[in-house]
């Protein structure tokens, strides 16, 4: 092929500027304000002589959440490289290394397309071929293999302008099922403000040609109304060679024929603000989702779950939906307003009009109230029958069936006097728009009884009505949407918000060096055997001024160790395991794991060296393949070194004849709906999981309760070999 990797050479940033990169393509591309620095450390001088790939991924990580952005890593498969490039900026590009000792350099992706613009050292944006950046990246895959190909390319006879294509074929046929780790996308985190998220969305140019196409369709409808009043009020002669009434008749449909363009306006910028609308929505309650605490969540039940994600789709149609008809109907009565002021009946009509709003807004809020009470009590009724189902065999065998319906009428008959009084109002709210028309028409009679002859005020009066009409059939459609979402809102707000809670980014970045790496058990002596984890007088307790959970609990635990922790049900063991672990925090004490606490540390940084295995019913078999349910802890996708460990400890845990019976091997889908795990085998799938880490100390929180004494001697043999230290909770 023709491309070579020395191509791009002239454009590659060493990883000493790596953070110079960083802060310039996040100021270049507006995720941050100019002039904002970088508020880690400037220089990598340890990493420069002794990197590796987890001190460079928690670097960057650091970095970018310092300036309030994120870096995602990206990957893609062989031959959708050219896409992913298209569509990654702005981003960090990683070049592939020619040599084992060779230091990391950087491509600085500023903007995608047919041709990707790159940041030079000296500041400068050059644009190149998408193929070269594509070839650039693949370069570690299709190196070795380029001399063979060519020589089989001479043997076949393939001449040389067709050449580089055959390659490309045979290359991407052979290499389609491999990924491709390419960099790092920069983004700013779903959770900024809304404001900032449109800004960087583009979402100015949309919302602008909805407005200015809306307010001219508007305008166009009215004066078509004066085409047709001046054609029918005036009487007089003609124009030109046609007759008045058909001159005037064609000046009414060309301008009809010119409102079409901004109808077809008006509906390409609402679909625009809606896939837009949409997939922020998404992402940030995604985001949300991971920012809740566990306590924020583990008192709801699977129902109320259920009712959080069907009203999500429900919020997501109903605000865009509800949004736009309010915007609309905006427009029309303020246009209506003027019309009517023009009318027969001037500012009484104005005045009527006005008191009219008033009493739907009236109507409305009644509406919301009794609308959000029924919902409660919907809500209620949907929890109790999906965790009935749920619960289904449990209740055959142990609850009297007499005891099935108890309640069952009572709450059904408080749900239909709820409904009853929401649907009163939502007949008021069908009503008002035709009693409007009513009240309209009836308020120029006084004025076509004073003054019989003033016919054009007349139909002035008459437009503005009918108007505003519309308008309050749109107010009535955008109205009901607004109750539905100021509901619905209600389940999906803690999710919303959650979004928005300040990360807890490492107040230092600390290299992977800086830290002790993990030593097997037994093998860690004299100085090495220094506390991984000191826990001092550590008190915590669930709620204010409740009692204390844990009081003045200190430990010491070093590598190497294998620690259990046994005590009575509700004596604090699970609580215990989840504050090593960094998911709750301590109401006083000091924590410190390898001399550092968890601000210093950060979040994402102590969990990776301190992983839990929570107890059964609070783990997870995800609806995925085999490999993601053992690897999701790891990078991915995995590589074939990460599939080899993990059939190791699958192997050593007895899982080797379920990985055997599989179909599809570690491609297998498991979970609800897919293969079907035993308890004692997702059991040991939750310790694989968890060994597969790699951390420095591992806790098992009840995690061998399901096994029978064969595999539970099978799998506590496995941990005690694998963890670099072991803490299992357990009963005694």
């Amino acid at each position: 092929m023709s491309i070579k990797l020395l191509d791009l050479e002239p454009l590659a940033w060493p990883i000493e500027r790596l953070d110079e990169a960083i802060e310039t393509v996040a100021h270049r591309t507006g995720l941050i304000a100019q002039g904002e620095p970088l508020a880690s450390e400037r220089k990598l001088p340890e990493m420069a002589r002794t990197w590796d790939e987890t001190s460079l991924e928690a670097w960057i990580d650091s970095a970018a959440a310092r300036l309030g952005i994120e870096a995602e890593p990206i990957a893609s498969l062989f031959d959708e490289t050219e896409s992913m490039v298209a569509r990654a900026a702005p981003a960090i590009l990683r070049l592939p290394d020619y040599a084992p000792d060779a230091q990391p350099r950087f491509l600085v992706l500023l903007a995608g397309g047919r041709r990707p613009a790159l940041l030079e050292l000296d500041l400068k944006v050059r644009r190149i071929a998408l193929a070269s950046l594509r070839d650039a990246l693949n370069m570690s895959l299709i190196a070795p293999w380029m001399e063979a190909t060519n020589q089989l390319m001479d043997k076949a006879g393939i001449p040389e302008t067709r050449r580089e294509r055959a390659c490309r074929v045979l290359l991407e046929e052979q290499f389609r099922s491999l990924h491709i780790r390419a960099g790092w996308m920069l983004r700013v985190s779903p959770g900024v403000s809304l404001r900032q998220q449109a800004r960087l969305g583009r979402l100015g140019r949309p919302l602008l040609a909805f407005w200015v196409a809306y307010l001219i369709q508007e305008a166009l409808t009215v004066f078509s109304w004066w085409f047709i009043g001046r054609g029918a009020f005036d009487g007089q002669g003609g124009m030109g060679i046609l007759p008045f009434e058909t001159a005037w008749l064609w000046a009414w449909a060309l301008v009809l024929l010119t409102i079409i363009p901004f109808q077809l306006l008006v509906s390409w910028s609402q679909s625009q603000i809606s896939i837009w609308s949409g997939a922020l929505f998404k992402q940030r309650l995604l985001f949300g989702a991971l920012k809740m605490k566990p306590d924020e969540l583990r008192h709801e039940g699977i129902g109320q779950f259920l009712g959080r994600v069907m009203e999500s789709e429900a919020v997501e149609m109903l605000a865009m939906e509800g949004g736009l008809l309010a915007i609309i109907s905006i427009i029309q009565l303020g246009v209506s307003v003027w019309i009517l002021s023009q009318g027969v009946a001037g500012w009484v009509q104005v005045a009527t009009l006005v008191a009219w709003i008033a009493l739907t807004l009236w109507v409305s809020v009644k509406a919301y109230h009794s609308g959000n009470n029924w919902t409660e009590s919907f809500r209620s009724m949907t929890n109790t029958l999906v965790e009935g189902m749920v619960g289904h065999r449990t209740r055959l065998a142990q609850e009297d069936p007499r005891q099935w319906h108890t309640g069952e009428d009572q709450e059904l008959a408080h749900y239909q006097d709820l409904s009853a009084r929401f649907d009163q109002y939502s007949n008021y709210l069908m009503v008002l728009p035709g009693s409007w028309l009513v009240v309209g028409l009836a308020g120029m009679i006084p004025s076509i009884l004073v003054a019989p002859g003033n016919m054009v005020r007349l139909a002035v009066s008459l437009g503005g009505v009918m108007l505003a009409y519309q308008a309050f059939k749109v107010i009535q459609m955008g109205v009901q949407s607004a109750i539905q979402l100021g509901i619905t809102w209600q389940q999906v707000a803690p999710l919303f918000q959650a979004a928005a809670r300040p990360g807890d980014a490492p107040k230092v970045w600390l290299p992977e060096s800086s830290l002790p790496a993990s030593t097997p058990p037994g093998e860690a002596s004299g100085d090495e055997r220094k506390p991984l984890l000191v826990a001092k007088n550590i008190n915590f307790r669930y709620r204010d001024r409740g009692r204390l959970i844990l009081q003045d609990c200190s430990l010491q635990i070093r590598p190497g160790e294998n620690w259990l922790v046994e005590g009575p049900s509700g004596g604090g063991k699970t609580t215990l395991a989840a504050i090593l672990a960094g998911l709750r925090q301590p109401e006083s004490g000091v924590l410190l794991l390898h001399g550092y606490d968890w601000q210093t540390l950060g979040s994402t940084a102590w969990r990776r060296r301190v992983v839990i295995a929570p107890q059964f019913h609070e783990n997870h078999i995800f609806t995925e393949t085999f490999a993601f349910n053992l690897l999701m802890g790891r990078h991915w996708p995995p590589t074939a070194r990460d599939l080899q460990e993990a059939k190791t400890i699958c192997q050593e845990l007895g899982l080797g004849d379920l990985l055997s019976r599989m179909p599809s091997g570690w491609q297998q889908m498991v979970g609800e709906n897919g293969w079907q795990l035993s308890h004692g085998e997702r059991s040991r799938v939750f310790i694989a999981r968890a060994l597969l880490q790699n951390a420095d100390l591992v806790i098992m929180d009840e995690s061998f309760g399901a096994l029978d004494p064969e595999n539970l001697s099978l799998a506590l043999d496995c941990a005690r070999r694998r963890a670099a230290a072991l803490v299992v909770v357990a009963h005694p």
